[in-house]
C-alpha cells in the first residue's frame, strides 16, 4: 500500500470500509463507515496494515515507546499488533459505568513512554475520555496515531494524529441530514451504546 487509493481499495476489499447510513459512536451521522476489525479478519491483513502504520510512526516519534494504550473494543486489535510490530507492551482502557478504567490488573509504569492508539478517530471523544485519565498518572505521552483519522479539526491540543490513512469525510446532525442520507435506513454498526 504505496498512496491512498491502494489503501482505500484495500479497505474496501477487506470490508473494512462501508457505504451507506451510518450512526457514528457521536450520534452525528456519515455515509462511510469504518469497521477496521474487518482488517484483522486475515492476520497477515492486519500484520500488513501495522507494519505501514508503525513506519509513519516511527518517522515521527525518535523516542523508544514502552507501551501502547488503546480503548476496548475498536483499539485493542490494531493496538496490540502494533505492540507486537514495536516491540513494546501492550493494555487497553474499557468502560465500566460508562467511564474508561484500566482493569485486569494493567497499569502503567510510572515515567514510561506511552503511544495512544485508535482503530478511527472522528471526533476524539474516546480518545480525550482515556487520555484524561492517562494525564492523571506520572507517564510521559509521546503520540496518538489511529489507522484512520476523520478528524475535520484539531482535536488535540498537543499532538497531530498519526494515521495510516487521513479522510475528510463530512459527519452530519440526525436533525441535518442531506436528502441522500435521509432515503437510506441508518444503522448503528459500532460497539458504543448511547
Amino acid at each position: 500500500m504505496k498512496n491512498e487509493k491502494e489503501i482505500i481499495s484495500f479497505f474496501e476489499k477487506s470490508g473494512a470500509l462501508q457505504h451507506g447510513h451510518f450512526i457514528l459512536s457521536s450520534g452525528k451521522r456519515s455515509k462511510m463507515y469504518f469497521q477496521c476489525s474487518k482488517l484483522f479478519v486475515n492476520p497477515n491483513d492486519g500484520l500488513t496494515v501495522c507494519e505501514e502504520l508503525k513506519n509513519k510512526i516511527l518517522k515521527k516519534i525518535e523516542t523508544k515507546i514502552d507501551c501502547i494504550v488503546s480503548p476496548a473494543l475498536g483499539g485493542v486489535l490494531v493496538g496490540y499488533q502494533l505492540a507486537q510490530t514495536l516491540g513494546c507492551d501492550f493494555i487497553f482502557y474499557e468502560r465500566s459505568e460508562n467511564e474508561f478504567e484500566l482493569r485486569r490488573g494493567f497499569d502503567l509504569k510510572k515515567g514510561s513512554n506511552i503511544l495512544f492508539v485508535e482503530d478511527v478517530i472522528t471526533t476524539g471523544k474516546s480518545t480525550k475520555e482515556c487520555l484524561d485519565k492517562i494525564n492523571l498518572l506520572e507517564v510521559n505521552l509521546k503520540g496518538i496515531a489511529s489507522i484512520v483519522d476523520r478528524t475535520t479539526e484539531e482535536v488535540f491540543e498537543n499532538f497531530d494524529i498519526i494515521s495510516l490513512l487521513k479522510l475528510d469525510i463530512p459527519i452530519f446532525e440526525p436533525e441535518n441530514l442531506p436528502k441522500e442520507l435521509a432515503n437510506i435506513p441508518a444503522i448503528k454498526p459500532g460497539s458504543r451504546k448511547f
